[in-house]
């Protein structure tokens, strides 16, 4: 069985996540949407809370779970059977970022290679950061993230998102 890994903190998940994510399932047999416990940046919703709100917005795709984890990226490939790690890529700047990482996972663990699906121009300009603040102002996110992460972001800001 052909099993990838989807590796992120998806703080939110987002439209443009889901869609690198349901993309990537046409081809592997398996994806796992692996969800980073421990980044080295503030985030918004906890391991758990992202791990459901992932879990509800890929309901009624099988192909398609969800697990988190800590430590390497390779390393959690390994334990779940994954030969391949899938990344988004949006602009020049992601394949700078994703490049650099590409080599260290390589070095790290020569027999896992990476694929990386070119953003649909709809989500190119979207990113986790940019959406909580627009979420945070009370703008109008709907179109941009699964009705589950949008009520929680309303939900956590107390916000009128529409």
């Amino acid at each position: 069985m052909t099993v990838a890994v989807y590796p992120g903190t998806f703080d939110p998940l987002t439209n443009g996540h889901l869609d690198i994510a349901k993309r990537a399932s046409k081809l592997f047999e398996k994806i796992i949407i692996g969800v980073y416990e421990t980044p080295a940046k503030n985030l918004l919703f906890t391991t758990e809370k992202r791990v459901d709100l992932i879990k509800q917005s890929i309901a009624g795709s099988p192909k398609i779970e969800v697990e988190s984890f800590s430590g390497l990226v390779v390393n959690f490939a390994k334990e779940v059977g994954a030969q391949t790690i899938v990344r988004g890529l949006r602009a020049g700047s992601d394949f700078e970022e994703e490049f650099e990482m590409a080599l260290m996972n390589k070095k790290l663990s020569p027999d896992c290679e990476l694929v990386c699906l070119m953003a649909d121009l709809r989500y190119q300009f979207l990113s986790s950061s940019l959406l909580k603040e627009v979420a945070n102002l009370g703008g109008n996110i709907n179109d941009l993230v699964p009705k589950p992460v949008a009520v929680a972001l309303k939900k956590k800001f107390n916000s009128a998102v529409k």
